[in-house]
């Protein structure tokens, strides 16, 4: 088995589209070939799915979720490219999922990009101060940093959170494999959630237009 370095994982980023985790997995899975690396995640659809990616998509549905007792629901708007596909059951299941999705996990964004940049400082700044406080060689603070930011968007950002019903995969990773299989560019648009009691702000109920488009 090939060693699997950064340099072999980005060049399989390259010529792919994919992200930097799927890659690596692939590769795993290839035992280090490239060329077999590639071949997985064109099983996967992943590849296919970033090829995808620029197409617009304005048709699609808003979907909803009350969670059990009234207490919760969720507002979210999912696009894809036709009408056909929006009517499917395959397009309906996930616009439902991620509703679920968001009522359980709490996103505060759709994407890395929507973080504001002043948030992520003060993030990178705490996640420094505590390093330091746990004693860390200055020479890795900025590796543990960014170690830390990542799982900062895990918490915040919707497309990187691990899917409620399988945690193996983000939400991300779900909505690659859904375009694969159903040959359309799908985008979560925006999305609202609300819990009785809470403020707008404490809610992350933003209305539906200040959402960012996300794909």
């Amino acid at each position: 088995m090939a060693e699997i370095t950064a340099a072999l994982v980005k060049q399989l980023r390259e010529r792919t589209g994919a992200g930097m985790m799927e890659c690596k997995n692939a590769l795993v899975e290839a035992k280090g070939d490239l060329a077999e690396g590639e071949v997985v995640l064109r099983k996967r659809g992943i590849a296919s799915a970033h090829k995808k990616a620029s197409r617009e998509t304005k048709q699609g549905l808003m979907g909803s979720y009350i969670h059990h007792g009234g207490q919760l629901g969720v507002l979210v708007e999912v696009n894809c490219e036709s009408d056909f596909v929006a009517r499917t059951v395959d397009f309906q299941e996930l616009v439902h999922d991620i509703a679920m999705h968001i009522a359980a996990a709490d996103p505060r964004y759709i994407r890395k990009e929507d973080v504001p940049a002043s948030l992520l400082d003060k993030e990178r700044e705490i996640a420094r101060d505590r390093a330091r406080l746990e004693g860390k060689p200055e020479k890795i603070l900025d590796k543990i940093v960014e170690g830390r930011i990542g799982k900062f968007y895990e918490e915040v950002c919707l497309l990187e959170q691990p899917f409620v019903k399988e945690a193996t995969q983000s939400v991300g990773q779900l909505v690659k494999l859904k375009i694969a299989k159903l040959g359309e560019n799908i985008t979560i648009a925006r999305f609202v959630r609300f819990k009785v009691g809470d403020s707008a702000a404490e809610a992350g109920g933003e209305s539906l237009a200040a959402r960012p488009v996300a794909q």
